[in-house]
């Protein structure tokens, strides 16, 4: 068989639910051709093609390059934890900016294929949601800004890069804890509450899709420029963490809603930043996108829709697996 003409890929950014899930994807299909490269400290990240460097060592990655003369790259790296970003704005920039500056360095000289992620909360969020390409970007935190940085450096010094800026990917994490579904778990299998915001909507997706679509990016060459990466439902995460707390069959009194000011002012949220991905469908000639969740029936309806548990529906962790975590085959 024939391999594309992307490999070798590079991934960085492993250790998050998309870049995790891409690695997983591209390593099973192509093995032998993807390599993914995790920090060094974190050493329980294991396995064929992954290996242990910074990507803030410029010398190890041009050493790298050298070694494999990979033909793309799928550019991850970054850190979303928004009160650490807000916090530190100096360590924001570096795993947010400074690793993809390292990363443009290696492609220099080279014919290359980016296809690099970016974040919805690049915006403020506003009442109708719905933003296009085109919107201007205004950031209300630190990691949205570095993000929108770093989106910037890639279209000015990489043009025929790929950016697409995703919403919230909904696979499962390498620590148990980092992805949406993740967290929400993490909360309710210790029987501790789950606070979510009623007035924050986000465009969830499910990782299969991700996977397919970087991979068709990474063959068409005419898909350059900046996409939104999200599904056409567009939930709340306080519907989200309904969603998790109701399909997995937990204590419904677990969930709990609050507007965003009732939060506080650390870190500050974005509001409706769900995304239009009209321009996505149209550059790949195919609408690749399911909707999240998958099934109707686990779709909210009213802020009480956790408490209804029908006895005709199974409703246990193994269904968040089936149903949440994956594209549901049958449910």
């Amino acid at each position: 068989m024939s391999l594309p003409p992307f490999l070798p890929l590079l991934i960085t950014g492993v250790t998050g639910v998309p870049g995790y899930s891409v690695y997983k994807y591209f390593h099973t299909k192509y093995p032998g051709h993807v390599t993914a490269i995790r920090p060094v400290r974190y050493w329980p990240l294991r396995g064929d093609g992954i290996i242990p460097l910074d990507v803030e060592d410029r010398r190890g990655l041009a050493n790298l390059m050298k070694q494999k003369k990979f033909k793309s790259v799928i550019n991850g790296a970054g850190s979303c934890a928004l009160k650490s970003c807000e916090m530190n704005p100096v360590l924001a920039y570096r795993v947010n900016v400074q690793s993809l500056l390292n990363v443009l360095e290696i492609m220099e000289g080279h014919d290359m294929r980016l296809v690099h992620l970016s974040t919805d909360l690049v915006y403020p969020g506003r009442a109708s949601g719905m933003y296009r390409e085109e919107d201007p970007v205004s950031p209300v935190t630190m990691y949205g800004r570095t993000m929108a940085i770093a989106e910037e450096i890639a279209m000015l010094r990489y043009p025929s890069a790929a950016i697409f800026r995703i919403s919230l990917p909904m696979g499962i994490s390498v620590n148990g804890h980092a992805g949406a579904i993740d967290w929400i778990l993490s909360r309710f299998k210790k029987n501790n509450p789950a606070t979510l915001y009623f007035d924050e909507l986000r465009s969830p997706f499910y990782c299969e899709d991700f996977n397919r679509v970087v991979e068709l990016a990474l063959e068409k060459n005419h898909v350059r420029g900046v996409y939104h990466f999200g599904s056409h439902r567009h939930l709340s995460l306080y519907q989200i963490g309904q969603i998790v707390n109701k399909v997995g069959g937990y204590d419904p009194h677990l969930l709990k809603g609050c507007m965003r000011q009732e939060a506080g002012p650390m870190p500050p949220r974005a509001g409706n930043v769900t995304m239009n991905n009209e321009k996505l469908i149209n550059a790949l000639g195919i609408d690749p996108f399911s909707k999240w969740p998958h099934l109707e029936c686990h779709v909210p309806y009213g802020k009480d829709w956790h408490y209804h548990r029908p006895k005709h529906m199974t409703f246990h962790p193994e269904m968040i697996y089936k149903c949440l975590y994956h594209i549901p085959l049958a449910c």
